[in-house]
């Protein structure tokens, strides 16, 4: 076989491949164990404006086939990133990805404006999953018409590509993911945690400090699954697949359901070499099933006509 071609496009921005890490779930001391340059993009964990120290501990249990975190968006600031982590990531020849995240629309805007001046910042992440502090607390992600606005203020700051990361935690995530693509978004992270809860029955109390958090790993990845094909029907802009991701099987599924990249996050606190591993095994995979071009799995899930018709009319959209 030929050279495997291994690029995707991620809505204006290639990467020579499709495997990521997930923003919370990566940092510098990785780069003793893996080659970042081996990487399709870098993703550290979001930045806020203000330094802040995060949650209550214990911030993180283990759960069945799964994990619960509540860190809080511990940072150390835009001043400390912009001086320290941009020209740490900006050695490497991978794109880096800023995650952010804030308070308010206008935060949103703030922040976004001082990241993408940055020419050594290749994209933007707007983890809009994180809480409304003018909003009752709830997530931007969960309003459509939030969200929207929140997207097209960044959009109006910046033409660097914009990545909405969307929250599972919704009735309906396809009508969040069209308000993103209208507001000005160029592609999608599907998604972040599921709020969940776990109690440690000897002593009665919650075994996350701050109660709840939320739930990654292997036991969500059928969930985000069923979510990139929903919100791929809905949309015309990349998926990047986030949730569950352990095996070249799981970034291959989530391909085949509509997934132009995938993020690795959880499967990286049990195997440091997991992004590795995975892109190494989707090589395998492509040269067994004769795949030259990583481009034939996006959206390649083979659905009967009849049903998808059903599934579509349910959304209101054609086929």
């Amino acid at each position: 076989m030929t050279e495997l071609k291994l690029a995707v496009d991620i809505g204006g921005l290639t990467l020579k491949n499709p495997i990521m890490p997930a923003s919370g779930a990566f940092g510098p001391e990785m780069d003793k164990i893996i080659d970042f340059n081996q990487l399709g993009a870098l993703v550290p964990k979001s930045i806020t404006i203000e330094a802040r120290p995060g949650n209550a501990t214990p911030r993180v249990c283990e759960t069945t086939a799964g994990m619960i975190n509540s860190i809080g968006i511990q940072s150390k600031g835009i001043e400390y990133y912009m001086e320290h982590y941009v020209p740490y990531y900006a050695q490497f020849d991978t794109p880096l990805i800023a995650s952010l995240s804030a308070g308010s629309v206008d935060e949103f805007a703030e922040l976004a404006d001082i990241l993408a001046a940055d020419s050594r910042i290749d994209a933007l992440e707007l983890n809009i999953s994180c809480p409304n502090l003018k909003g009752n607390g709830l997530a931007f992600g969960m309003d459509a018409d939030l969200t929207y606005k929140l997207v097209q203020k960044v959009r109006a700051v910046t033409d660097k590509p914009i990545i909405s990361k969307l929250t599972p935690n919704v009735t309906s995530i396809q009508e969040i993911a069209k308000a993103a693509e209208a507001g000005g978004s160029n592609s999608l992270n599907v998604a972040n945690t599921l709020l969940a809860m776990a109690i440690d029955v000897e002593t009665r109390k919650p075994k996350i400090g701050n109660v709840m958090g939320g739930l990654s790993g292997p036991a969500v990845k059928p969930i985000i699954v069923r979510l990139i094909y929903q919100v791929a029907q809905a949309v015309n802009i990349p998926i990047i697949g986030c949730g569950g991701v352990a095996t070249a099987e799981d970034a291959i599924e989530m391909m085949l359901a509509g997934a132009s990249a995938v993020q690795v996050g959880t499967a990286s606190f049990i195997q440091p070499t997991a992004m590795i591993d995975i892109l190494r095994d989707v090589k395998a995979y492509m040269e067994r099933h004769h795949i030259p071009d990583i481009q034939e799995l996006i959206g390649q899930v083979h659905i009967q006509k009849e049903i998808k018709e059903v599934e579509l009319n349910e959304m209101g959209l054609s086929y």
